[in-house]
């Protein structure tokens, strides 16, 4: 990306991530729209929503889950988890903590509430145009392929189109300690499989040269 390009991509990301702080749009929601912040990549992690420590932390995976996820991203691509914020942009199907359900662990969004959140991830498409998306989790996936299971989804890439824009997608399993699927075989080696094409990856492999 030439200079001037690149400055005018980052004023119009800067912009994006101040009108998402500021959306109120779903009165279900538990808190404000969390943020990675204003990083120009062309890779994109999209999680399925915050939890309960993140808004309070003013950063996505910021707790017990991003703990696994950067790990798994320091084995299989040598990337630390402060790199990795530097590097990579984080988004999400959601962007606010749905709050609790009454049985306990963390509400799902609704359609109507992934829904409204769409126009950030496809805002996010046209400014960054990413070359690899890396979706975590069934909610996050399913905004791209269809759902048809973790065993075979994750360890493959798949072509996508998402806002008029065509990517490689490479999905990944929740890092939740709630999901026993991927400490445990067939989810283990697909996992591992995942984690090597992501490294292996033109995109993640210029990230690293930067």
């Amino acid at each position: 990306m030439k200079s001037n390009a690149k400055a005018e991509s980052a004023k119009k990301l800067r912009r994006h991530i101040a009108s998402l702080k500021a959306c109120r749009l779903c009165s279900g929601m538990c808190s404000t729209p969390v943020s990675g912040g204003a990083i120009l990549s062309r890779i994109l992690l999209v999680g399925q929503a915050p939890g309960g420590k993140e808004p309070q932390l003013g950063r996505p995976f910021a707790w017990t889950a991003g703990k696994t996820l950067f790990g798994w991203f320091e084995n299989s691509c040598g990337l630390n988890e402060e790199n990795f914020r530097k590097k990579i942009y984080m988004a999400a199907a959601c962007r606010c903590f749905p709050g609790k359900k009454p049985s306990g662990g963390d509400r799902v969004p609704s359609r109507k509430e992934i829904d409204n959140c769409s126009r950030w991830l496809q805002g996010e498409f046209e400014i960054l145009q990413p070359a690899l998306v890396i979706p975590v989790g069934k909610s996050a996936i399913e905004l791209f392929i269809e759902y048809r299971g973790m065993s075979e989804l994750v360890g493959r890439s798949w072509s996508c189109q998402y806002a008029g824009h065509k990517f490689e997608a490479i999905p990944l399993p929740h890092p939740s300690g709630a999901s026993p699927w991927p400490k445990m075989e067939p989810g283990k080696a697909l996992l591992r499989k995942a984690l090597g094409k992501i490294a292996k990856h033109p995109a993640m492999r210029a990230l690293k040269t930067n």
